[in-house]
């Protein structure tokens, strides 16, 4: 009898919040997820980056354009269905999201979901998410620049994120939030803002029960002040 090999990836059914359409995306089944380390910003890298949930993450409606996440608020504040229907529906080609996708297409789907989510007005974690997942994938094809870009605005949200305090449905708490502003300060060279903000994160351990993020912050209040001294 012939086995029946299992693909890494499936079709989820999903319907546009924007236009009711329905249509299909792909999602990665779990047991083909193997990570193989996550780095200081908690960037993934998974043993094939072919089948990575990073690629997976944003919906995109083939229909209207309409591009979210499972983070995205399932309601829309009003007047935001019509100008998210004038400035994207209104201008979309019609093109398919749902198959296999490469990062520079996923990058597509991150930067069409960033367009929607500000016209959305989502919070400010929302936005925080994509662009900390648009800083990872420039990390992985060696695009520094754009890197740093989307850094230095994933810290403007992580900023907002942290005084909004709203964290909702996303996967970030108050100390993963703060962490990251201390870790974005370190990686561009803002030593002194980083090594402040991992002194709150450190002081946090009799509130929290997350040991590691403690651990984290901890380790990388040495490396900045040992980074400061020798530039």
């Amino acid at each position: 009898m012939t086995e029946v090999k299992i693909p890494p990836l499936y079709d989820k059914k999903e319907t546009c919040p924007l236009c009711q359409t329905a249509f299909t995306t792909k999602k990665i089944r779990t047991r083909f997820i193997k990570l193989e380390h996550t780095d200081t910003d908690f960037c993934p890298t998974y043993k094939d980056e072919t089948i990575s949930p990073l690629l997976y993450f944003v919906k995109v409606c083939p229909s209207c354009g309409y591009s979210y996440t499972d983070h995205f608020s399932p309601y829309f504040a009003e007047g935001t269905k019509e100008t998210l229907l004038q400035s994207v529906s209104a201008k979309w080609v019609p093109q398919n999201f749902g198959e296999e996708r490469t990062i520079p297409k996923a990058i597509q789907t991150y930067k069409l979901a960033l367009y929607c989510a500000s016209l959305k007005k989502e919070r400010a974690i929302v936005i925080a998410n994509l662009l900390l997942r648009l800083t990872w994938l420039y990390r992985k094809i060696n695009n520094g620049e754009e890197e740093k870009r989307f850094m230095m605005l994933a810290l403007d949200y992580l900023n907002a994120a942290y005084s909004d305090a709203n964290y909702g449905n996303s996967n970030l708490t108050e100390i993963h939030v703060l962490y990251l502003i201390g870790e974005y300060h370190k990686r561009l060279g803002h030593y002194e803002e980083a090594i402040s903000t991992f002194a709150k994160v450190v002081d946090m351990k009799n509130r929290v029960l997350d040991t590691k993020i403690i651990n984290f912050a901890r380790e990388q209040w040495y490396a900045t002040r040992n980074a400061m001294k020798q530039a």
